[in-house]
């Protein structure tokens, strides 16, 4: 319709229409900057779950000392190849995302952020929920599962040889510090 309306030399209505149907909003750059500890703090309020798809998730540091322990047959890839890197990352691994996203207005506030797998956010990507035909979901019940959260600091405590490992030692002071606030 956009372009019968060009052809018309009706280019307003055109206009109108597409900023109607798709209208651009310039991205505001904010820095998003995500420190374990936030996340650790985010993903204990969502309960370790996708709030897309209400799927457990596990703790990235467990994530990754299982790969630690099992590199052949749970590999891991800094950048998540998924020929160098187990799907169970993609599945599994919590991230951060913006449920309506800054490239469609949203902000960076702790009430615009959720859990969710790496799947679920790269899916969703800019879309809206309603697009998407989405619903958010509750939190999870950190009693029921807490994305293997304690198994991580129960290890790391027992392993303290593990805190040489950089990303584990963020992670495991993190989690202690979340724990005791």
């Amino acid at each position: 319709m956009t372009c019968l309306l060009i052809d018309r030399g009706e280019a307003t209505q055109a206009e109108n229409l597409l900023q109607d149907k798709y209208p651009f909003v310039p991205i505001i750059r904010e820095r998003r900057s995500y420190t374990p500890r936030k996340m650790t703090r985010l993903f204990k309020r969502d309960g370790f779950i996708d709030r897309y798809r209400g799927q457990k998730l596990v703790h990235p540091a467990a994530l990754r000392l299982i790969s630690h322990y099992l590199p052949r047959s749970f590999p891991f890839h800094n950048h998540g190849k998924m020929d160098e890197c187990h799907i169970a990352f993609w599945e599994l691994l919590p991230t951060i995302d913006h449920i309506v996203p800054i490239a469609r207005g949203g902000n960076n506030s702790v009430d615009n952020l959720v859990c969710c797998s790496m799947l679920s956010n790269s899916i969703k990507a800019n879309w809206l929920l309603q697009e998407l035909e989405w619903e958010l979901w509750p939190p999870g019940d950190l009693s029921d599962w807490d994305g293997m959260f304690d198994w991580f600091l129960n290890h790391v405590k027992s392993h303290p040889e593990l805190l040489s490992m950089k990303y584990i030692k963020n992670w495991y002071y993190a989690g202690i510090k979340v724990s005791y606030n």
